[in-house]
């Protein structure tokens, strides 16, 4: 035996006993863990997926079209099958001629089989082409159930989806090549990194698991997220209203006040320097407002729509007329915020109030008849859970509408951060958006049911008149110049509906721009990074999909367009006015003290 064999043993030795040791403390981790499971809250099962009278419906009419045209379904069949057989074939003959080899691989490409092994192993090849083949079949006899209507149909093709993709071999250790292998090289520490991770994000959330999507270490904000110059000049039980420094000498006359949702935070808007709109906003001369509002707990459970409304949006646009001595301000609102927004414009009219001088509407649903991809979650199996929890709990626990959202984009908000994190035991990145994204808040129980059950389900504002503040408001009621911006691939608003309730709207001034990307990268898209294009096209009366046919294509961002036109609106230039005044001290500086709540 030569020396060079003696130190190959050795390190072979202690190659085996740092496993040996790693696994050891992989159990350990494991009773940790079991410990921290024990303790997770239990979640209604209305809120853990669709009703079974889905299913149940779905199995009755795959039943009903085999008994009524057997001969496509065996058609479909035998497609499959033959896929299969043949695919297994394929594989047993290359065994055979002892080839290590892939088979001829015809599948889709699919960025969650992005790792080389996945076309080069022939073990690892054979099931992701087998999981593609059965994907393909779900969704093929799904396609052809014909006894359901088009919104149960399209629930099921969701519902079923999300099956499949949890079922996805990536998602699985065992069958998770790139996993695999980083474990043997690292002698098990990637999995036991990977254990820390999952038991630390079940212990930060009380046993709930809520995948951590970036490094909260990395961001503080007013440090280095939230940081355009500004103070809060006014505060109430619901919001803070944030005033920003001026950086021109002159600003516009009219001011400008943005509602951001509140069912996230406000700084989505002020990120950093170089993608805030807020600051940008800031340097074009606008003296900007920004609400930030409350984070509620149970105690704000009889909390409504008309609260946001009196105590919210009117407060703080005459807060902003007192300081900046003006009896109009334009207003933006982003989300449910803008949705609010409308309905303050249309209550407003019935005042004859005209404090709102133009209107522009980020991502906003205001015709709820087609409620897009998020409509899945919006029939009574859910909302009916979701009423019970709040009557319980006294309001909506952010842990719900994040990963209701989250579902919406399963792939890159669970399933591939949690195989980063827990499998491969890397740690989150620090990206900012990110971090913005688990910053999620709470909602009341009492506005949650009425915009769920009168706005999303009813459609009430478009069609018979929402109650709120005492009357009826209806979309047609909102007549004052306004901009909409909708975003193409958004999830959570589709385009196509902000559109149409655009449409409804009974102003003469209406402006309505498609962006490129979706619904966070849509809106932020500052002009430096000429990144996500957008679509104008003047003829509001045509159908969306003429609309966008027929509609101009510019390259960059949308913002220089929509300054174009909020300038024309904003008066003329006056003296830049500095944050608050004698009866507006300034009472903490921004981003306040209402963001920081968790």
């Amino acid at each position: 035996m030569t020396t060079n064999d003696l130190g190959t043993n050795a390190a072979s030795d202690q190659n085996v006993t740092t496993l040996e040791a790693n696994l050891v403390h992989i159990e350990e981790l494991t009773q940790r863990l079991l410990k921290v499971m024990s303790g997770t809250r239990k979640i209604p099962s209305a809120l853990q997926g669709p009703s079974h009278e889905l299913y149940m419906k779905a199995a009755s009419g795959y039943m009903a079209e085999m008994m009524n045209n057997p001969a496509k379904l065996i058609e479909h069949q035998v497609e499959f099958w033959g896929k299969s057989v043949k695919h297994f074939v394929e594989a047993q003959h290359l065994l055979a001629q002892g080839k290590l080899s892939a088979t001829s691989d015809e599948t889709p490409k699919d960025r969650r089989f992005s790792h080389e092994l996945w076309d080069t192993n022939p073990y690892f090849n054979y099931i992701k082409q087998q999981y593609l083949m059965n994907a393909a079949a779900v969704q093929q006899a799904v396609d052809h159930i014909d006894n359901l209507d088009s919104e149960e149909k399209k629930r099921l093709r969701y519902f079923s989806r999300q099956i499949v993709d949890m079922a996805c071999p990536t998602n699985f250790l065992a069958t998770n090549p790139e996993a695999l292998a980083l474990a043997a090289e690292t002698e098990g520490e990637s999995l036991i990194a990977g254990l820390e991770n999952l038991i630390a994000d079940l212990e930060a959330n009380n046993g709930d698991l809520v995948v951590t999507l970036a490094d909260k270490s990395a961001f503080r904000l007013g440090e280095n997220l939230a940081t355009t110059p500004g103070s809060v000049v006014f505060r109430n039980h619901m919001f803070e209203l944030i005033q920003y420094a001026p950086t021109t000498e002159k600003v516009y006359e009219t001011p400008l006040i943005i509602f951001p949702p509140w069912i996230n935070k406000f700084y989505i808007l002020d990120l950093k320097p170089q993608n805030s709109l807020i600051k940008w906003a800031v340097e074009q001369g606008y003296t900007v407002f920004v609400v930030s509002w409350v984070n509620p707990d149970e105690s704000y459970k009889n909390t409504s729509m008309t609260n946001y409304i009196e105590d919210g949006y009117l407060t703080a646009i005459n807060e902003v007329k007192r300081i900046c001595n003006v009896k109009k301000v334009n207003a933006v609102g982003y989300c449910i915020a803008g949705t609010t927004l409308s309905l303050t414009l249309a209550l407003l009219k019935q005042r004859k109030d005209t404090s709102i001088n133009s209107a522009t509407f980020f991502t906003t649903l205001t015709d709820f008849s087609d409620q897009g991809e998020v409509g899945v979650f919006l029939n009574d199996d859910f909302v009916d859970g979701i009423e019970q929890e709040v009557a319980q709990s006294g309001m909506l626990d952010s842990f719900f509408m994040s990963r209701t959202f989250s579902f919406l984009r399963s792939n890159d908000l669970i399933y591939g951060p949690a195989i980063k994190s827990y499998m491969m035991g890397k740690a989150p990145p620090a990206f900012d958006l990110l971090y913005w994204n688990g910053d999620g808040t709470n909602l009341p129980a009492k506005m949650s049911v009425e915009y769920l059950r009168g706005l999303c389900q009813k459609d009430l504002f478009a069609t018979d008149g929402f109650e709120v503040c005492g009357t009826k408001v209806k979309l047609k009621d909102v007549n004052v110049p306004l901009c909409a911006i909708a975003c193409e691939t958004d999830h959570i608003a589709a385009w196509k509906s902000s559109y149409a309730g655009i449409q409804k709207m009974g102003s003469k001034d209406k402006t309505f721009i498609l962006s490129e990307s979706g619904h966070i990268a849509g809106i932020i898209n500052p002009p430096a990074k000429r990144k996500y294009g957008h679509y104008t096209n003047p003829e509001l009366g045509l159908s969306a999909e003429d609309w966008q046919d027929s509609a101009d294509k510019h390259d960059g961002s949308w913002w220089p367009r929509w300054d174009s036109w909020l300038s024309g609106k904003s008066g003329k230039k006056v003296d830049a006015r500095q944050p608050g005044d004698d009866t507006h001290p300034v009472l903490a500086a921004a981003p306040g003290t209402y963001v920081l709540s968790k």
